[in-house]
């Protein structure tokens, strides 16, 4: 009998909440398959199996708190034959069932729902868990009345079904990052400054040379990788926004490494560019695209969401105009995008119709004043608007 203990997850890390158990008491499991969930104040993690073997007995339920290097679980080696079902229909006949994330397996298991009835939006068509989900609420969903019902009555609240309040429990990555945002509130004297960047010379730049970079490098030229590259060079100028406080002192951070918020399954999550002033515009862009597709599978690594400097959100592909980003701590700076629209500005004295974008700088008063930050903010629009100061760093 062994122990399934609790690995390090990151060098702050000290407990874990237990999420859900992928097998129970008794079920056989092969080696590297994900046996349970643990979840951080940064992510929701699949702990894989050591050995292929037996879970004799789970020593840590949903929802308890286990420390690092403790034990959770007692385990039993042993080879594991792999079962193989026989086909119930002819090959020919037989439709291929798509690829389904674990976690989506399991509440698709749970609900007794087929894999054929969801629509994936994963890689390749893979099922993830948020498409189970939102395949159920449109499962359980009442469905409309055929003709309006008449005029309730106002002493008679049972006769309007339809006015249904529904209670769902956070998640613990919710909780979690709740509690961090508050946090943020609490504990920074944060104020933001905006600005907006004339987006012409890079959207002109991408039409150019977007096919030849996506052919050349196998991945496709965004925008990221413009603001990744000009956020480094303004850090570069402005050392303040690269700082943290510890300890009572200020550490300026000699190295760039700039997190990256992507929409995970439960909430946003912050994976970081190591070194990113050494990075190509292709590898920037190749890294956050893993980030991202990993992101949405709950794959990610602790490692790859510990340690930013800075931090860059792009509220823009959800359709935000402008807002007020809140900082990620210790980091005392993040810059917020947003999405890009036309709209007329004055231009050599004529109004002209150009694709704007509002920029927004969220900064840590402790450390950083209203100068430097301005003069950031003024910084990444220039480099933006003419992107080619990128190439060579002036």
């Amino acid at each position: 009998m062994q122990e399934l203990k609790v690995p390090s997850v990151g060098e702050s890390i000290v407990e874990v909440e237990i999420g859900a158990w992928l097998k129970k008491e008794g079920e056989a499991f092969q080696a590297d398959e994900p046996l349970v969930e643990l979840i951080t104040d940064k992510a929701t993690l699949e702990l894989p199996a050591p050995f292929a073997g037996t879970l004799k007995k789970i020593l840590k339920a949903q929802g308890e708190t286990a420390r690092v290097g403790e034990a959770i679980a007692l385990l039993e080696e042993g080879k594991v034959e792999a079962q193989v079902q026989a086909p119930t229909q002819a090959p020919e006949e037989a439709s291929p069932e798509p690829l389904a994330m674990p976690a989506a397996e399991r509440l698709m298991r749970e609900a007794g729902v087929s894999p054929k009835e969801v629509v994936g939006t994963g890689l390749g068509g893979r099922i993830l868990k948020e498409d189970v989900e939102r395949h159920l609420e449109e499962r359980k969903a009442p469905p409309r009345p055929a003709e309006p019902a008449p005029p309730p009555s106002p002493q008679a609240p049972a006769d309007r079904p339809w006015r249904v309040d529904e209670a769902v429990p956070m998640t613990p990555l919710r909780r979690r990052i709740a509690e961090r945002l508050l946090q943020a509130r609490q504990t920074t004297a944060m104020l933001t400054t905006f600005n907006e960047a004339d987006m012409s010379q890079v959207i002109a730049l991408r039409r150019e040379l977007g096919e030849a970079f996506q052919k050349k490098h196998g991945v496709k030229l965004g925008f990221m990788s413009f603001f990744v590259k000009a956020v480094v060079q303004a850090l570069k100028e402005i050392p303040e926004l690269n700082a943290e406080i510890r300890d009572g002192t200020i550490v300026y951070h000699r190295y760039y490494d700039i997190g990256i918020a992507v929409g995970g399954g439960e909430g946003l999550v912050v994976p970081v560019l190591r070194d990113a002033d050494r990075l190509s515009f292709a590898e920037i862009e190749r890294q956050i695209a893993d980030f991202a597709e990993r992101a949405r599978a709950r794959k990610l690594k602790p490692e790859e969401l510990m340690g930013g400097t800075f931090t860059i959100t792009n509220g823009g592909i959800y359709g935000s105009l402008n807002s007020t980003p809140l900082l990620n701590p210790p980091q005392v700076g993040i810059l917020g995008m947003h999405a890009i629209q036309e709209r007329p500005v004055a231009r050599e004295g004529q109004v002209v119709i150009r694709p704007m974008m509002y920029l927004a700088l969220s900064y840590d008063h402790r450390i950083v004043d209203g100068r430097e930050a301005v003069t950031f903010l003024r910084r990444v629009k220039e480099l933006i608007e003419n992107p080619t100061r990128l190439l060579l760093e002036v």
